[in-house]
């Protein structure tokens, strides 16, 4: 193995608190729209690409409203994250040092341009990692931007280690293992590897 690729939201930092506090207080203050955004309802949500997340949470505007209303939520996502990080999983510092030490270490979400490197700053864990990909940067379906960040660092023996079923079928299209994070926001019933916290991936890689 030559690398490890992670996902974010539910595998690195849980933000659903944050941003559903930011987004809610756009909506209603900027564009005062009558509807409530809970960290339940985006935990849901979150590892699709941001079109498809409008699309479900502003069903009666255009396509053109739905992507300036949700662009306008991230930027108010982004403050908010930079003033407060968000909760980060279990010994994530300690075991990203560990695993940094023998692995380059990358990211691939499926979020917008801007918030990988909003994590990075805010957490203070940016030293541990080599690159990233999103979809914001690429355009392009997750297994896709996984296969562009491969061939982009010279990846052949990679494994991702994401948190829900669209992670899992990411990999199947990219052709790499998937580490399940169970302490995430989805399920995966049957992944190549799982671990119940972060520090589980050096027991698996160390």
């Amino acid at each position: 193995m030559d690398s490890i690729i992670f996902d974010v939201d539910g595998t690195l930092w849980d933000s659903t608190e944050i941003v559903a506090e930011s987004w809610d207080e756009y909506l209603h203050n900027k564009e005062h729209m009558n509807i409530t955004i809970t960290a339940e309802r985006l935990m849901g949500l979150f590892g699709q690409p941001l079109p498809a997340i409008a699309a479900q949470l502003l069903p009666d505007k255009t396509e053109a409203e739905q992507l300036r209303i949700i662009d306008a939520c991230c930027q108010a996502e982004h403050e908010a994250l930079l003033k407060t990080c968000a909760p980060l999983y279990e010994d994530l510092e300690k075991t990203l040092k560990a695993l940094s030490e023998k692995y380059p270490l990358y990211i691939v979400s499926n979020c917008q341009a801007g918030y990988i490197e909003v994590f990075l700053k805010s957490s203070g864990l940016g030293k541990y990692f080599r690159g990233h990909l999103c979809f914001g940067d690429t355009g392009l379906e997750k297994h896709d931007t996984i296969l562009k960040l491969m061939d982009t660092y010279h990846l052949k023996d990679t494994v991702y280690v994401g948190d829900t079923m669209g992670d899992f079928l990411s990999c199947r299209k990219a052709g790499i293992p998937f580490v399940f994070a169970s302490y995430g926001f989805g399920d995966v019933p049957e992944p190549d590897y799982r671990i119940s916290r972060p520090a589980d991936l050096t027991k698996l890689f160390g």
